[in-house]
């Protein structure tokens, strides 16, 4: 009764069943949603949402995860503008007010005295004074904000319930007081968004490689087979670092850069595969109703060679993800202040043997367990997709 049941259901539905069964595929893939998710709703999540989460408060550098202290934040003489949601998403919104960490404040009726954050070592007490109009520019408080102050504890008052703001670093913080979990959040961006743009980058070109090579045989084959075999030789690192150093630093580099060397191995894949039914019935058949070479290759062959494919792009989703950790490692991929794993590990590589080696592991976990992530979904979809299982 069950063999009936298998035999009706559909390709899909059996891979589908397949894959659930294999609980670390299945576990992967809920992972690499769940960062998916994070990098997309970054903003919105992180504690720090300035563009690049790039609020450095030097008073509170390298500090330890858990770390709180109290701020006051006093408002910008010219506040940002007002970004919209979708650039709030995606970009971040400035900050429209100054961040002063502060051990004790001594408020009158018309300044405060900030008696600046010390970590414990020894020295004169850095202290700022600010005017309490500059407190009641705007921007901190809501509701009603009173013109002025009648007295010193109308003062106290206020700035203490408006303007001062208690935070937590579950993290703690880099060398340069920027909050460390906000980091590691947004720079899962560069991760993901180098692995999707590198993959379809790589589909685009290694399947129309591979397909006329594939398909045609003969001298166009023979031309394939030459430049496939040249690329393959590079080292893949010495030719992303290459490509790099011709089209200059950034992020749209990188994403070009790695999208250029990860083409080899689909290509090869889909000329084995093109050769091996290219001889087929269906194949002969279309030949014989006329249809076009190009209208064959993409909508009567590729669809049965598309569980191959699939099975190495998750692998090459992992190697783009390796290849821009060491780029930005290397200071050629992605440029500070924007976040990334691989220049978070260069930036703090230093601390490993001191008291803050987390500031570096952390991002190196991180890359570990997304490419982990991908190659175990890579070889449950190998399992799902044999035809053989």
């Amino acid at each position: 009764m069950d063999e009936k049941k298998q035999q009706s259901q559909s390709p899909k539905a059996l891979a589908w069943k397949r894959f659930r069964s294999n609980k670390l595929g299945l576990l992967s893939c809920f992972y690499v949603i769940i960062w998916a998710l994070l990098a997309l709703f970054a903003y919105v999540v992180i504690p720090d949402k300035t563009p690049n989460a790039n609020r450095q408060i030097l008073e509170i550098s390298t500090k330890k995860p858990g770390f709180e202290v109290d701020m006051l934040m006093v408002p910008k003489e010219t506040p940002p503008e007002k970004t919209s949601f979708f650039e709030f998403l995606f970009n971040g919104r400035p900050d429209d007010c100054i961040y002063l960490p502060f051990d004790s404040l001594q408020i009158n009726k018309e300044k405060t005295t900030v008696f600046l954050y010390q970590s414990g070592e020894s020295g004169s007490v850095r202290m700022e004074v600010v005017e309490n109009k500059e407190l009641l520019r705007g921007g901190v408080s809501t509701g009603s904000t009173p013109a002025g102050f009648n007295s010193a504890e109308e003062a106290n008052q206020y700035i203490r319930s408006h303007c001062v703001k208690h935070r937590k670093f579950l993290l703690g913080t880099d060398q340069f007081g920027r909050d460390f979990l906000s980091r590691l959040v947004l720079g899962s961006r560069i991760s993901l968004t180098v692995g999707f743009i590198a993959v379809l980058l790589s589909l685009m070109i290694g399947i129309v490689v591979g397909s006329l090579g594939g398909f045609f045989r003969g001298k166009v084959d023979d031309a394939v087979v030459w430049f496939i075999n040249v690329v393959w030789s590079i080292p893949t690192l010495l030719l992303v670092i290459a490509i790099t150093f011709a089209l200059g630093k950034g992020i749209a580099q990188v994403f070009i850069a790695v999208g250029l060397t990860m083409w080899v191995e689909v290509a090869r894949i889909v000329r084995g595969q093109i050769l091996s039914i290219r001889e087929t019935t269906f194949v002969e058949a279309g030949r014989a109703l006329g249809f076009k070479d190009l209208r064959i290759i993409f909508r009567h062959i590729l669809p049965n060679i598309l569980n191959p494919i699939i099975v190495v792009s998750a692998a090459n989703f992992a190697s783009a993800i390796l290849l821009e950790a060491g780029l930005s490692f290397l200071g050629i991929g992605v440029q500070p202040p924007m976040p990334s794993w691989g220049s978070m590990i260069k930036e703090n590589y230093a601390f490993i043997i001191l008291d803050a080696a987390y500031l570096a592991i952390l991002p190196g976990i991180a890359i570990m367990l997304l490419v982990l992530a991908f190659m175990l979904i890579g070889n449950a979809l190998r399992e799902a997709l044999d035809v053989k299982n």
